[in-house]
């Protein structure tokens, strides 16, 4: 399999002199099975350039995976230049939306409002498809079978778990690992502790034994109370849900947007000294726009 990253930013893009290293563009992972099946993880602003690496290879049949409907990992979706062209296919996979009723198709019909895009979906070329998906039922995209997980962030998120040949990549998409949001005197604290619990374990569950990890690891230790319940994780619950679940490698992405390439690498550098206990099997790295990663 084959791992790529066109976005690797939070919240916004944030090109620039200071993010030139690691890149300034909202998330987007391009994941190739061995047979070279397309397979892309998000769609924020990193999907543009690679809409274009894609113009030299066409026809294409891509299978987009959406974890979730927040700007910053969709918003690229109506720039996806192959969507333009005939004898394309976008299949778009994503959550339905228990409180709404719709399923991923809202992705599209949403953005491409008059308002908000001058070209309608109707007047794009290639063939659009849209796969709603259940949590913990796995689909086949082709020779790969992708496992969707239930996450934590504040709208219905999934990451995803991608098996191929015996190889295997989960992407968590945004993720604030489960608290309990109740104090420990409060009644309610003890059933609600289970709950927490049991998501906790079925996380890990899905996370178990994956060769990568790509992980939101959005804040340091001293950043993360000020954001509590923001729905994002930190460099240590990243690391630490790495080393429980015996990953092999983990990735740490979505960067925040007011860090420079040289405060990410400072943070990134502290977060490794705060834990000298790692996993000994375990490597971390900061995930930067236009890696590849083989395996």
């Amino acid at each position: 399999m084959k791992v790529k990253f066109w976005g690797v930013r939070g919240s916004i893009a944030c090109p620039g002199p200071k993010t030139v290293r690691y890149g300034g563009n909202t998330t987007c992972i391009e994941v190739r099975t061995d047979n070279n099946e397309l397979i892309i993880l998000d769609a924020g602003t990193g999907i543009f350039p690679l809409s274009q690496a894609l113009l030299a290879e066409l026809p294409t049949t891509a299978n987009i995976l959406i974890t979730h409907t927040h700007w910053d990992h969709i918003q690229g979706l109506p720039l996806f230049a192959p969507n333009f062209i005939p004898g394309n296919t976008l299949r778009l996979h994503g959550a339905l939306d228990p409180v709404s009723g719709k399923g991923v198709e809202q992705v599209m019909s949403a953005q491409l409002q008059h308002s908000f895009f001058p070209v309608s979906e109707a007047a794009m070329k290639a063939q659009i498809e849209y796969v709603n998906l259940t949590p913990n039922q796995p689909v086949r995209v082709g020779s790969a079978t992708v496992t969707p997980c239930l996450l934590k962030h504040p709208v219905i998120d999934f990451g995803y778990r991608i098996e191929c040949d015996g190889k295997s990549v989960f992407f968590t998409g945004d993720h604030e690992p489960p608290y309990n949001i109740h104090a420990p005197d409060d009644a309610a604290f003890a059933d609600y502790q289970l709950l927490v619990d049991a998501h906790n374990q079925a996380i890990l569950d899905a996370v178990r034994g994956v060769d990568v990890l790509i992980a939101d690891s959005s804040y340091t230790d001293a950043e993360y109370p000020a954001k509590l319940g923001w729905g994002h994780g930190t460099f240590r619950s990243s690391i630490a849900l790495a080393s429980a679940a015996q990953a092999k490698l983990l990735f740490c992405t979505h960067h925040e947007p007011t860090r420079s390439d040289d405060a990410l690498e400072s943070v990134f550098a502290a977060a490794l000294a705060a834990q000298p206990g790692l996993h000994d099997a375990l490597e971390v790295r900061l995930a930067r726009e236009g890696d590849v990663y083989e395996f």
